[in-house]
């Protein structure tokens, strides 16, 4: 793509990481004040996990970000809920409504 989006409008925060997160590049969800955990399939995500250390997971909340993807999904607004492997897949039921800019079969570039 001669096109980039990376930067732009990104918002992170730093929240309590759940045992259960241990890598960066997936879809995340608030469980209690402050904590984030691993999205599980069909949940609305708040966001995506950019690091996680010592405890903690670096969340971007805003902007472009790019998630996993099992399937291509066309570009242009989708309602998008978390996929069992940490990435996003349509979901018309349970999905938040995103702009997706750009997709391949295993990868959507969302605004958040």
């Amino acid at each position: 793509m001669n096109v980039d989006f990376k930067g732009f409008g990104e918002n992170v925060a730093t929240f309590v990481a759940d045992t259960g997160l241990t890598a960066p590049g997936v879809a995340v969800k608030v469980t209690d004040d402050g904590k984030v955990a691993k999205c599980s399939a069909n949940d609305k995500f708040c966001g995506i996990c950019i690091a996680v250390k010592d405890g903690y997971a670096t969340v971007q909340l805003s902007g472009y970000a790019e998630f996993k993807a099992g399937s291509r999904i066309a570009p242009g607004y989708q309602k998008l809920a978390a996929n069992s492997n940490g990435g996003v897949a349509i979901n018309d039921s349970a999905g938040r409504e995103l702009l997706v800019v750009c997709s391949t079969v295993s990868m959507a570039g969302v605004m958040l």
